[in-house]
């Protein structure tokens, strides 16, 4: 139904363009803009039960007179509030009327989620009931949307109520499919995920949502139908006794997964079909150099090859890595990055189209129109959940059919790597070479971190470096880079002024980011402060502290990518999860990864221990960006709807029926994806 946002009652055309910074353009686009979690009104607690990140309800006196004063261009009011077992503080931001409207003595509700800030616990921006209010407001779910600066909740929710006034989804599932699953009807659900009626009802209808998600992108895949046109193999490879030469010349021993590995891949470039093969590796396996092996086995065969990374940093890591381990095996390598000056960048592509160039390595730079090869037989993409099917296209175009490898550190179980990388025959390493110490890990409660601290320092007495991870806090950048320039500064005063620290977050252009990463990895900085931006893959073995702030706040697979940026050298590594929960069921979700080094196992636990129904707080995010579904925590969902997609391509099901209003923008989702 595309019927356009401003046709909506009560939106002009500043609220259009709002929305349409969350692509947000048609009635039905808003419609499927999903709360990304409810505010439940707790039972009101006691002040000193309250806990940094728990949202809460305390029913106290005020204890202060309401101050009111000027910081900058904002106005703050503060107070104390006490009941019989403690003082909390509280304060607000641009609320000056609360001055006269607030006074001591006088009794209230307030709910928050307290922050620890200036040396005290306080709540920011709390709601204040009366106690009768409360009561009323207990009984209700209140949506909570991703908005952007100058849009706010409310509207969002007064124009959720009028789009659904002249909006119906059309069901597309048949009947027995919703039945044999125990799916609640679209346009019912819709309806309930945004004006819920209770939590049974919730849940239903979260379960149709997430199920159409999986099921909208399995059927998308089967639109672009890549499996079944996998192409024969047009540069046979064979790996020979100069490839066996080199991996005898190694400094170590392959474990036994990279062994397999290779043996997967050399069964591919010299079998009858081009490999399209996926290698998921845990943190620190050495996929590096499965794929040093696979690209040098198609130079020595008469080919060139190309690995494309995320990042210049990571791409530049890889380039000193083979330049070190093939300079001696007549072997010519280039590197291809954005920041490169226009008079290299045109010599390095001519060099590539000559055929000179060997093995070229790089950024999305590599899939620019005028980058060509003369004989490129093999393309690596590393990392493969920051690339998506039309970008592997796109490099795949470069050369005539090339066989494919690609690379995921990301610790998915193996039946769900299935469903997601249908298209990939997969190659598991789930071993650490011998050389490696596992990291010694530590889960400890806020009360932990001036020891923390300490350690951090000791460590860079000894000339390590640290890295200290922020949680997002807002669905905002601008307050990421609070939280970790607060945090920084913070950190810069409990430190001797010899220790270097330095802040990352994703407000930082490219450019910044390379800039701080750069410094890091040559040792001009002694603590990183981050956010989750910090590189996956970046190799900086002097580093060997990690310390992840609110530790709870993430899923377990996250934390153990997080993780994999130390004990990438041979001294002992560490990783320090503070938890801002010292609840009995956080310390325990920790204590997987706590225990653990193995990314599958703690993957197969993050399972078991994310069940449906978690989400009354902030979400936390998968793999994939479903809007609504995860694919750990709805493992379940997501195997049921790609049954279902196979169920129905049997009956040929037509899967254009689902996309018919929206048929280019899904397929690139799914290509994307």
């Amino acid at each position: 139904m595309q019927i356009s946002v401003r046709k909506i009652k009560g939106i002009g055309e500043k609220t259009e363009k709002l929305l349409g910074r969350l692509n947000i353009e048609t009635v039905a686009d808003l419609v499927r803009h999903y709360p990304r979690c409810y505010i439940v009104y707790p039972e009101p607690g006691k002040v000193s039960d309250v806990r940094t990140g728990q949202r809460c309800a305390l029913f106290c006196e005020i204890a202060s007179p309401v101050h009111l004063k000027t910081i900058g261009k904002r106005k703050l009011c503060t107070c104390l509030a006490a009941d019989e077992t403690g003082q909390i503080f509280l304060r607000w931001f641009n609320m000056p009327y609360l001055r006269t409207t607030l006074h001591q003595g006088q009794r209230c509700i307030f709910t928050g989620t307290p922050v620890f800030k200036n040396g005290r616990m306080m709540l920011e921006q709390p709601e204040i009931f009366t106690e009768q209010n409360y009561k009323k407001k207990r009984e209700t779910f209140q949506p909570v949307y991703p908005l952007t600066a100058g849009l706010s909740n409310k509207v969002l929710q007064k124009a959720q109520e009028a789009a659904f006034l002249m909006y119906q989804a059309e069901e597309y599932l048949p009947e027995n499919v919703q039945k044999y699953y125990g799916l609640m009807e679209e346009d019912a659900a819709l309806k309930e995920i945004h004006f819920p009626s209770e939590k049974s009802r919730l849940t239903e209808a979260r379960k149709r949502i997430i199920f159409d998600e999986f099921f909208r992108f399995f059927s998308a895949l089967e639109l672009v139908g890549q499996k079944e046109h996998q192409d024969l193999n047009h540069h046979v490879i064979s790996m020979g006794k100069e490839i066996k030469d080199f991996i005898d010349a190694l400094p170590y021993e392959l474990t036994g997964a990279q062994k397999r590995t290779l043996e997967d891949i050399r069964g591919d470039l010299a079998g009858t079909r081009a490999m399209n093969r996926l290698v998921q590796g845990d943190v620190g396996s050495g996929k590096t150099i499965v794929a040093i092996v696979a690209l040098l086995a198609a130079v020595k065969g008469g080919y060139q090859g190309v690995l494309m990374a995320p990042t210049e940093v990571l791409a530049r890591q890889h380039y000193e890595t083979f330049r070190k381990l093939l300079e001696s095996r007549d072997v010519c390598i280039g590197l291809l990055t954005g920041s490169l000056r226009a008079s290299e960048k045109k010599e390095i592509k001519r060099r590539c189209e000559s055929g000179e160039i060997d093995i070229l390595l790089g950024t999305h730079a590599v899939i620019q129109e005028d980058v060509s090869f003369s004989r490129l037989a093999l393309v690596v993409t590393d990392e493969q959940h920051r690339f998506g099917v039309r970008q592997r296209d796109a490099l795949m175009k470069k050369g005539s059919m090339p066989h494919v490898l690609v690379m995921s550190a990301t610790p998915i179980p193996r039946t769900l790597a299935i469903i997601l990388y249908r298209d990939l025959d997969i190659s598991v390493m789930n071993e650490l070479p011998a050389s490696r110490l596992p990291i010694k890990n530590c889960v400890v409660g806020q009360k932990y971190r001036p020891s923390a601290w300490s350690f951090l320092q000791k460590q860079v007495a000894q000339g390590r470096q640290a890295y200290v991870i922020c949680p997002m806090i807002e669905e905002s950048e601008t307050m990421d880079v609070e939280n970790v320039t607060s945090y920084a500064d913070m950190l810069t005063r409990a430190m001797p002024p010899s220790v270097r620290i330095a802040v990352l977050h994703g407000k930082m252009s490219q450019n910044e980011k390379n800039d701080i990463m750069e410094r890091f990895s040559k040792k001009e900085l002694d603590i990183l402060v981050s956010t989750t931006v910090i590189e996956v893959g970046i190799d900086i073995p002097n580093a060997t502290v990690m310390l992840i702030e609110n530790a709870e706040r993430f899923g377990l697979a996250q934390l153990h990518q997080l993780r994999g940026r130390v004990g990438r050298g041979k001294e002992q590594s560490y990783c320090i999860f503070l938890s801002g929960s010292e609840q009995k069921e956080a310390m325990e979700r920790l204590s997987v990864v706590g225990k653990s080094n193995d990314g599958f196992h703690i993957a197969n636990e993050d399972l078991k221990l994310r069940g449906p129904g978690e989400f009354f707080g902030t979400r936390q995010s998968g793999t994939m960006d479903f809007a609504l579904g995860d694919i750990y925590e709805n493992a379940d969902i997501m195997k049921e709807a790609a049954e279902a997609v196979d169920f129905l391509k049997q009956s040929g099901y037509p899967f254009e029926k689902i996309h018919k209003d929206s048929l280019e923008k899904d397929l690139n989702y799914a290509k994307n994806l």
